[in-house]
């Protein structure tokens, strides 16, 4: 293996022209899987990929096997709760005893926001953050910002677009890792949630969706991290939805005469982040997220195991 490798552990680690490049070779992967060129296959064909998952996942977890799988590569997912962490083994002892295997990348997931940072002082291979706390979610903010990129025509369109996050702003990683990189390409953002779910931050902030639904161009809804809160902070999710769903009736007194999408990373909360009839209205870009996922995640594993 090599001595030095590239990581991706959160969005800064990329350059804008290493993300162009990126965007630009995940749109041909969206508009067909299967434009994965010879000499891509047949580089990637030896190659192991390690999927190191403490936390649950199915987009995040599906996404890269497929990528592998469509690239050539071979993944092995670790069930983490059948390893040896379950009966007490550090992270660190068993990343090292993974990485002694020599795979050609680890992705890993996990609870604590300093996980994959601590692990890469010592790979030698690249390992990529799938998730980690709720610092950060590189290839999920790269995947939005992909869809992004599709819907408004390339990032010279994006710059000056005003979007707003709805929902656990505080507890999201996918909120925080999305908010840093756009912030690089000129967004303007808004963050909209009740007081304990707003992180301390220099943006704009309100507790008002119909205020959030008027200011934006994009919606990104968030999914309430009730693992990550210590007291419940509304009497019950329902209470919660009244406040703060997007519901068609609000996007139609508040975004009626201009064009508007509405992201979610997932999973959903149906009728409590948003309304199912709004899931399934032209405005929502939530399964195009997910297909995004899987040629963004292509495009990612191309870069760090062959450029």
């Amino acid at each position: 293996m090599p001595k030095k490798c590239r990581h991706l552990l959160q969005t800064s680690d990329l350059s804008l022209d290493e993300i162009k490049l990126l965007l630009e070779k995940a749109s041909v992967y969206a508009n067909d899987f299967n434009a994965v060129s010879l000499e891509t296959k047949e580089k990637m064909h030896n190659k192991i990929i390690v999927a190191l998952f403490f936390e649950n996942s199915t987009r995040t977890v599906s996404s890269f096997e497929i990528a592998s799988l469509r690239l050539g590569a071979k993944i092995v997912k670790l069930n983490m709760q059948t390893s040896s962490a379950s009966k007490g083994e550090t992270l660190t002892d068993t990343f090292k005893n993974i990485h002694a295997m020599q795979p050609d990348a680890i992705i890993t997931r996990h609870a604590f926001s300093s996980a994959p940072f601590k692990l890469a002082e010592f790979s030698q291979c690249p390992l990529i953050n799938a998730g980690s706390g709720t610092s950060a979610h590189p290839t999920q903010a790269l995947l939005d910002l992909l869809t992004l990129y599709q819907h408004f025509g390339g990032l010279e369109n994006l710059k000056g677009k005003k979007i707003a996050f709805i929902g656990d702003v505080k507890n999201s990683r996918v909120a925080n890792s999305n908010i840093k990189l756009l912030q690089r390409l000129g967004l303007e953002i808004m963050l909209c949630a009740p007081s304990s779910m707003l992180p301390t931050t220099p943006l704009k902030t309100t507790h008002n969706i119909e205020e959030a639904i008027g200011f934006a161009d994009i919606l990104m809804s968030l999914r309430t991290q009730t693992e990550r809160h210590n007291t419940p902070i509304f009497a019950s999710l329902k209470d919660y939805g009244n406040a703060y769903c997007i519901t068609q009736q609000r996007l139609e007194a508040h975004a009626k005469n201009k064009e508007i999408i509405i992201l979610h990373p997932g999973p959903v909360h149906r009728d409590i982040d948003i309304e199912s009839a709004v899931l399934e209205d032209k405005r929502s870009k939530v399964l195009e997220q997910v297909k995004n996922g899987v040629a963004m995640r292509m495009a990612v594993l191309e870069f760090l195991l062959l450029d």
